[in-house]
């Protein structure tokens, strides 16, 4: 079972207005083929069809722990998509609809982010390519499921550094920052995974793409926080025995800030979740929402 958190992975910037161009390059990050409802699908099924969980308990609780991680993932993605492309909100009252109010969405790379969506992130790629089970590995053999979760890490590496590249968006940015440090650990973690179990060192092969994460400026405050060491387990008292892969006697990559790597059980601290301001005119959450806002201070008073 899962337990859910009001919290979100990390702070993100405020969005100064709406980008729902950089919002669109994000949407990579979410639903495409590298991106996190991919890494989420394959970690969440693998722990779910794992065999013999008991006997290969600390593969089988890496990739639990790694796929409770994916579930704050996607959810940090879609926050920041959606701050992207609302901006700060706009709470004008009695909007005229009659006269396009939201004419230039018919400039925007991704209109249906806007029409059907409302603003939202939903999982599909950049193109607005949906995310589907095709996408999913789980072939029941540790080793190459393992296997292909490392070639998921890198390949969502990559993915990351590109959309990067497209961004001067602060929100955007720190959304990639977090992330290619958090990934990074991740493709550490399965590499070692299968050097335990071959004898083959993977982690040779890391970083991939080659460029250290130093030369990306969103990501120092998570290195020097020593996020690149840190393998959650997102529970309280399970999943720690994640440890004898993610052990104490291996230490950070080359090119990293040095370190021993850490199991830390339960969750990080994470940060206070944005609140998204309305856009009446858009119909979000409504053109006249006094009366839902009512409502819902009622209920919550009462709740209380």
């Amino acid at each position: 079972m899962f337990m859910r958190i009001d919290r979100l992975l990390t702070e993100l910037p405020e969005a100064k207005k709406p980008e729902p161009n950089a919002a669109a390059a994000l949407q990579e990050l979410l639903g495409g083929k590298y991106g996190e409802m991919s890494t989420l699908g394959n970690y969440m099924f693998q722990s779910f069809n794992f065999r013999n969980k008991e006997k290969l308990r600390p593969f089988y609780s890496l990739v639990s722990s790694i796929f409770a991680e994916e579930l704050g993932h996607v959810e940090l993605v879609s926050t920041g998509i959606a701050m992207l492309n609302n901006g700060p909100g706009n709470a004008k009252k009695n909007v005229d609809v009659s006269k396009a109010p939201f004419a230039e969405m018919q400039d925007a790379r991704l209109a249906g982010s806007f029409l059907a969506n409302g603003g939202g992130a939903i999982p599909m790629n950049s193109n607005a390519a949906s995310w589907n089970m095709d996408m999913v590995t789980t072939t029941g053999n540790l080793i190459i499921d393992l296997l292909h979760n490392f070639h998921l890490e890198c390949g969502a590496r990559i993915h990351k550094l590109r959309v990067y590249e497209t961004m001067t968006e602060p929100t955007g940015r720190e959304v990639c920052g977090y992330l290619l440090v958090r990934g990074s650990l991740h493709a550490h973690a399965y590499a070692l995974a299968i050097k335990k179990l071959t004898g083959v060192e993977l982690e040779k092969m890391l970083p991939t793409p080659n460029i250290d994460l130093s030369r990306i400026p969103e990501c120092q405050k998570y290195l020097d926080e020593g996020k690149h060491r840190r393998l959650y387990t997102f529970s309280p008292d399970d999943y720690a025995e994640a440890a004898g892969v993610w052990s104490n006697d291996e230490v950070a990559l080359p090119g990293d800030p040095p370190g021993y790597l850490e199991v830390i059980d339960g969750h990080p601290e994470g940060a206070k979740v944005p609140q998204l301001d309305g856009n009446y005119g858009a119909f979000a959450p409504d053109y006249a929402p006094e009366e839902i806002f009512e409502i819902a201070s009622k209920l919550y008073k009462k709740g209380r």
